[in-house]
């Protein structure tokens, strides 16, 4: 597990490292789909899986809104297309943030949280030059040392 839920004010966060800006677009969605799941998501495993490449452009080369947007469409395809993520592949460009997903039939996946927005506040995807140390951000969420990239989205519950 490379991400990490925490609390906030009114809401909650997710932190997540990696060694890829893939990677880290890849945890952040991995770790919000099972923090919103009763059981951890291997449990759905078994459902039968269908296979599809989802996309979303990215405006002005600004990585960060591209991974909200991105976050965003994971959202709208779990709670109203009822595609519900389980794995998934990143490739990114300058133009586009694709993924090769996995999804199953969200009426079959048992939630325990419902993620109702993704935002921009306090919002971090940055790359980590070797040597750097990101400061955990409460115990429970440990320091990252370059190089990698880390990423912080504060999910509205």
């Amino acid at each position: 597990m490379s991400w990490w839920i925490f609390p906030t004010t009114a809401d909650v966060g997710i932190r997540s490292f990696s060694n890829s800006i893939e990677g880290i677009i890849r945890e952040t969605t991995i770790g919000i789909q099972e923090y919103q799941l009763l059981e951890p998501i291997q449990e759905l495993n078994s459902l039968v899986r269908h296979n599809a490449t989802w996309a979303i452009p990215i405006t002005g080369n600004d990585m960060e809104r591209g991974l909200v947007r991105w976050l965003e469409e994971v959202l709208y395809r779990g709670y109203g297309e009822g595609q519900w993520l389980v794995d998934l592949s990143i490739s990114t460009s300058n133009e586009y943030i694709s993924g090769h997903v996995s999804w199953v039939d969200s009426d079959s996946v048992e939630r325990e949280i419902e993620v109702k927005a993704i935002t921009m506040h306090e919002l971090i995807l940055k790359e980590i030059s070797e040597g750097e140390t990101i400061r955990g951000i409460i115990p429970e969420v440990p320091d990252f040392e370059g190089p990698g990239w880390i990423s912080q989205v504060i999910l509205d519950i």
